[in-house]
């Protein structure tokens, strides 16, 4: 777990508010904090895509809990303004000199096969945020090659909001997703094979890996019982369903057995 030592001031951004901080390690870090508009599930969701973020690895930046504590702040009067209480909240790295992902730069990344893993965690858990809205895209130049980052999993779910009725409902649906970068790479970069790594890396997870996952949530982030539950069937069920959710993905490819030179 991370320890905030520095506020920076606000995104600015974003409908849960998030607030910048420097943590112990050094790194810059927008923080979700537990009195966000949205909830406390929206940490919930971004903790899921940590963990899927790390088993899959997907092209998303580090990220873990983070402790605010009492003195910082303290020293900060808009942050007791804003009600932020010295609680567990959620990290992740922020990614500086980047630009959001358009049509013309998404051709020049590097890295863009990965695109197809974190579009499979996406259909996995209906995350139809990541390309409604354009700045949970962006692509960054590093060591002379333009890098793809996928960013805020607040919005899982739909809508980031949920509970046991939703989930039962959403856990046998497959929609996919062709809306702006996830159709071009559909339609001009994909092939079969770039899904095939990730959708690997699922089948390997076992059921006492998601019961861990469950239990290490924050107490506080998820107090009932019955909606864990209903988080683990879910997930075990998607999992279950990873061929199902590729082979529909794969259906919007036109060519399958394109050659990988359109990298």
């Amino acid at each position: 777990m991370l320890t905030a030592v520095e506020y920076l001031g606000s995104v600015g951004v974003g409908v849960t508010v998030p607030r910048v901080f420097r943590a112990d390690d050094g790194n810059i870090y927008v923080v979700k904090l537990q009195n966000n508009p949205m909830g406390t599930k929206v940490l919930v969701n971004e903790y899921i895509a940590c963990w899927f973020g790390e088993r899959m690895e997907l092209c998303f930046p580090p990220s873990d809990l983070i402790q605010i504590e009492e003195q910082v702040l303290q020293r900060h009067k808009s942050l007791r303004g804003a009600g932020i209480r010295a609680k567990t909240h959620f990290a992740s790295r922020y990614i500086p000199s980047n630009k959001y992902v358009v049509r013309t730069n998404l051709s020049k990344a590097s890295n863009k096969s990965a695109m197809a893993g974190v579009m499979l965690f996406d259909h996995m858990f209906h995350n139809i945020d990541r390309t409604k809205n354009r700045k949970n895209l962006l692509v960054r130049l590093q060591d002379s090659a333009y890098v793809l980052y996928a960013i805020d999993n607040s919005h899982l779910f739909v809508r980031g909001r949920w509970n046991n009725k939703t989930l039962e409902k959403l856990a046998e649906k497959i929609v996919v997703n062709r809306r702006r970068a996830y159709g071009w790479l559909l339609t001009y970069f994909f092939t079969s094979g770039d899904f095939s790594p990730y959708a690997a890396r699922v089948r390997e997870i076992k059921k006492e890996d998601l019961v861990q996952l469950v239990d290490s949530i924050p107490q506080e982030w998820l107090p009932k019982i019955e909606e864990r539950d209903a988080l683990l069937n879910y997930m075990l069920r998607r999992c279950q369903m990873v061929d199902q959710i590729v082979l529909r993905l794969c259906q919007s490819i036109p060519d399958v057995n394109r050659r990988t030179h359109f990298y």
